[in-house]
């Protein structure tokens, strides 16, 4: 026990020391903030509009099509020929042509678009729904509605959700903590993982390993590598949270009230808990910052911190035996792709499933991925906020914890021959028979 411990410290204080480790502790935060940051300006910057011609042969959308910051719409009489030459002499993006028809129904398939390039989303949007508002109006002349009653007796219903002990709830809040959690375990399994298995494979490489483990078992070198470098992960989380927070709220304190108030109210509306209307207005910042308030409240954040340590150890622990093993069974970095495609594979269909899992949280594929304790630690995860049966949970961790025990028996047997062999590239087939041998 003693060198495992031995081993732990200098696998924790070899790379916690690091400069690289220091730095990326602290450009982490500064980068993901910058994302949003960079997402915001490129929404800003590109400014580029676009000018669209409009040949309107039916003569009805005639200043029909709003302009944008990015679209200007402008119409024309010229016949649809000399509209594409003019637009292409003038430097347009595109010309919009709406053929005359028998009657506007016939319109939803014969618009057309012409343009030099592919355009975009929103053009091709915009476009569309401006259309379809005006067929859609011009139906219900045609069928005696009048377009004005239709409008004001449509209702908007905004269903507020609360569990049994009427407590509010929100559900894009817990889809957001959920999917943001079993990401965040998603990542940090493949970057500690991934650090565990070159680790290894340096140490065999430069011949360190046989020093090594002429005074330690191969076990226990596995074992004080794997533990050594989920301590450095969860030092680098926790740094993570701390300075994240202070950068929130050092530049939340930095914009003033107003601006922070703004977004907050923009927030809450987003979210779905309030009306998307003129009413939004009269909103009162302090009932905004309120509303979210409550939402805040109503997570369980000890139990989503506690479940995050856990399913982030459990995987992590699970998965880090095994790169351990294929770091062992390789001789060089070139031949590590054939044996981890089998490992990530589990991973990759478990981020895939979470997003199913966000629209059912309690179906089947949810159930059945939470329990499996290869895909468990993020689906389970994307869970936790919608609420889990507490014997649905006890079951995910001990199965999760029997999985790490199995793989770090299986990885051990493959580590203890793997470290010592050299020149010869393993197949799945050489691989078996480690497993099989018995000392």
């Amino acid at each position: 026990m003693n060198k495992i411990l031995l081993i732990i410290q200098r696998e924790y204080f070899t790379r916690v020391k690091k400069k690289s480790f220091l730095i990326m502790t602290i450009l982490g935060p500064l980068l993901m903030g910058g994302v949003f940051v960079a997402i915001a300006l490129m929404d800003k910057v590109d400014t580029e509009q676009k000018k669209i011609l409009v040949v309107d042969e039916t003569l009805v959308f005639k200043d029909r099509f709003a302009d944008s910051e990015r679209v200007d719409f402008l119409s024309t009489e010229l016949p649809l020929r000399m509209a594409r030459h003019a637009a292409a002499d003038s430097g347009y993006f595109g010309v919009l042509y709406i053929p005359a028809t028998a009657n506007v129904s016939a319109l939803e398939k014969a618009v057309v678009l012409y343009s030099e390039s592919q355009p975009g989303m929103e053009v091709v949007d915009r476009i569309e729904s401006t259309i379809e508002k005006e067929i859609n109006e011009q139906k219900y002349i045609e069928a005696g509605i009048d377009p004005e009653k239709l409008a004001a007796i449509r209702t908007n219903v905004q269903v507020g959700t609360r569990d049994m002990e009427d407590q509010q709830t929100s559900t894009p809040l817990a889809s957001g903590l959920g999917f943001a959690g079993g990401f965040l375990i998603y990542m940090f399994i493949f970057i500690y993982g991934a650090m565990v298995m070159r680790g290894v494979l340096e140490e065999k490489t430069n011949r360190i390993i046989e020093v090594i483990i002429s005074s330690v078992k191969p076990f226990q070198l596995m074992m004080g590598k794997i533990i050594g470098v989920a301590l450095v992960g969860l030092t680098q989380f926790m740094l993570w949270v701390v300075l994240t927070t202070l950068i929130f709220t050092v530049v939340g304190t930095s914009m003033g009230g107003d601006v922070a108030d703004k977004e907050m109210v923009q927030s809450v509306v987003q979210s779905g808990q309030m009306p998307l209307n003129a009413e939004v207005q009269q909103i009162q910042p302090q009932d905004a910052l309120s509303k979210v308030t409550g939402m805040m409240a109503t997570v369980n954040f000890p139990l989503m911190i506690g479940m995050f340590i856990f399913y982030f150890l459990g995987g992590y622990l699970l998965y880090s035996a095994l790169f351990a093993a294929v770091g062992a069974a390789v001789d060089a970095e070139t031949d590590v792709q054939q044996f981890m495609l089998p490992i990530t594979i589990p991973l990759i269909i478990s981020y895939v499933a979470a997003i199913n899992v966000l629209n059912n949280p309690q179906g089947n594929i949810a159930f059945w991925f939470s329990i499996i304790p290869f895909t468990s630690p993020i689906v389970m995860m994307v869970r936790i906020p919608f609420g889990v049966p507490w014997y649905e949970v006890a079951l995910s961790m001990v199965l999760l914890v029997g999985g790490f025990i199995f793989t770090t028996w299986l990885a051990g047997k493959i580590y203890r021959i793997g470290i010592l062999m050299y020149g010869k590239k393993p197949s799945y087939k050489e691989l078996w028979k480690w497993i099989r041998f018995h000392q």
